[in-house]
């Protein structure tokens, strides 16, 4: 499978006991081929308590035993699938098989945005009142800090500085999706023409929606390709710009004000 691809991981549960998901049918399947809980365990990267847990954990979840083992200690005992064991195995492995289908029909449907883009964006939440979504298409590297460009529709681009750890831990590169977060409050608005600010970000727009509040007002700017910035800004500036459904502004936003952050 492909990085950004989209899965999902069937697991069962039954009332409060234990759940069954892929890990779990990994240790079934691991003792069907090699008849051993410790041989299962190493091959699993799981210590031979954390295997056993395991295997007592499934047992108890269903009507009869999946495992049947005979103690032999850390050197190894023997142990077998039961019929019930091989039946669950079979049909877990039936039914993700089906899901992965279903999940890959989904994809194909969206018309050509990933679907992972789609659920991390459902499942995403954040204090920042803006969450824009964009794919990088740029990375300046520093010594120190780098630039990270993020490409938000067309003709709109926001520019964050990041240290160089973290572009590195984030896998920021060319064409990987990101999403910019940006509080109200760090979002400037002005009006007019050829303004000169040490603001990295300059984001023209109109105004879309305006909501005033005893001292501060919320002012919504449509920024093209279907999305919007929210700019915090007191009533006093709010009035003293004259701001109205329409009007021309552009929203300067600087970098280090922009936090990335990737799935």
């Amino acid at each position: 499978m492909a990085d950004g691809d989209l899965s999902a991981s069937l697991t069962l549960r039954r009332g409060a006991l234990a759940r069954v998901g892929l890990d779990r049918v990994a240790m079934v399947e691991a003792v069907a081929e090699l008849g051993s809980i410790s041989a299962a365990a190493k091959k699993l990267g799981l210590s031979y308590k954390g295997a056993w847990d395991v295997v007592q954990a499934l047992n108890n979840l269903f009507d009869t035993p999946l495992i049947e083992a005979a103690p032999g200690g850390r050197a190894g005992g023997t142990a077998i699938v039961t019929l019930r064991g091989q039946a669950v195995v079979t049909a877990f492995r039936r039914v993700q098989q089906e899901l992965d289908a279903a999940l890959a029909k989904l994809d194909a449907s969206l018309n050509g945005q990933p679907a992972t883009d789609l659920f991390w964006s459902l499942g995403m939440r954040t204090s920042a009142r803006n969450a824009l979504r964009g794919v990088v298409s740029n990375v300046t590297p520093g010594a120190v800090n780098g630039e990270v460009t993020l490409t938000l529709a067309d003709g709109v681009e926001i520019t964050a500085i990041l240290t160089r750890r973290s572009i590195e831990d984030l896998g920021l590169e060319i064409g990987k999706p990101a999403i910019a977060l940006i509080k109200a409050g760090f979002v400037i608005l002005a009006k007019g023409e050829n303004l000169r600010t040490s603001a990295r970000n300059q984001i023209a727009g109109h105004v879309s929606h305006r909501e005033d509040g005893a001292v501060n007002s919320e002012i919504t700017l449509d920024i093209g390709g279907g999305k919007t910035l929210v700019a915090g800004i007191t009533l006093e500036s709010a009035q003293a710009l004259e701001l109205t459904v329409g009007d021309a502004v552009t929203a300067l936003v600087k970098a280090p004000h922009v936090i990335l952050a990737v799935e």
